[in-house]
Parts: C-alpha cells; structure tokens; sequence
C-alpha cells in the first residue's frame, strides 16, 4: 500500500482528501501544521506528499524544497496546492512535481497521484 502525506491548514479540505486517497487504497497521514512535515516525512516514509502552498506559519514550496534536497527523501514525489498563485513557474521552482490550483477536483487529484506514484 502506497503511503501519502498530506499537508493543509484548512481542516474540511484536509477530511476530504485524506478520505479520497484512504478509499483510492492509499495509506494517508495528514496534519494541519507545516512543522509536522519534515518528522512525518522522516518517520512515516510516504511515496508522495501532498503540500498546501500557504499555511500557518509556513511557506509549502519552502517544504517541497527541504523534501527535494534531503539525501534520502529527495525522490520522493511532491504536489503543491495553490490558491494563491497564477504563475506555475514559481511554484515549480520549488522542486515540486505537480500543481493543483484550488479549488480542485477530487478526480484530478486522484489522477495526478496516480500519475506520480
């Protein structure tokens, strides 16, 4: 069973996703605070993280970079939710691997995670 993190400060937005992939057969962690990411990442192992752009006290492309250039996470697939931003090239600077602007499809998530995993 593929292993997902996800990351997102709005709690309704993070039910829903961490409920999607659970029923798409993926094991899903997900927290709403961007300081949890680095432990989880290093003790739960995820195929994929998924990051939200803007959270409380946290830069989301900031932790795709610490993800991207960690010796054994660097790998690991990263995607960016945005509401925020209009130009992709900013947030793919980061290092990520995919966007998803918000509001999002349930199918296009289910979609760019499968793609990538």
């Amino acid at each position: 069973m593929k292993r997902i993190l996800v990351l997102d400060d709005n709690q309704d937005i993070l039910d829903i996703v961490h409920e999607t992939l659970a029923y798409e057969q993926f094991e899903v962690k997900s927290t709403p605070d961007g300081e949890d990411v680095m432990p989880l990442v290093e003790k739960f192992s995820p195929d994929l993280v998924i990051l939200d752009y803007r959270v409380a006290g946290k830069n989301g492309g900031e932790l795709c970079k610490q993800i991207k250039t960690h010796p054994h996470f660097g790998n690991i697939p990263v995607i960016i939710f945005s509401a925020y931003v209009n130009n992709s090239s900013e947030l793919f600077a980061y290092g990520c691997d995919a966007i998803i602007n918000k509001p999002f499809d349930l199918g296009e998530l289910v979609q760019k995670v499968n793609s990538l995993l």
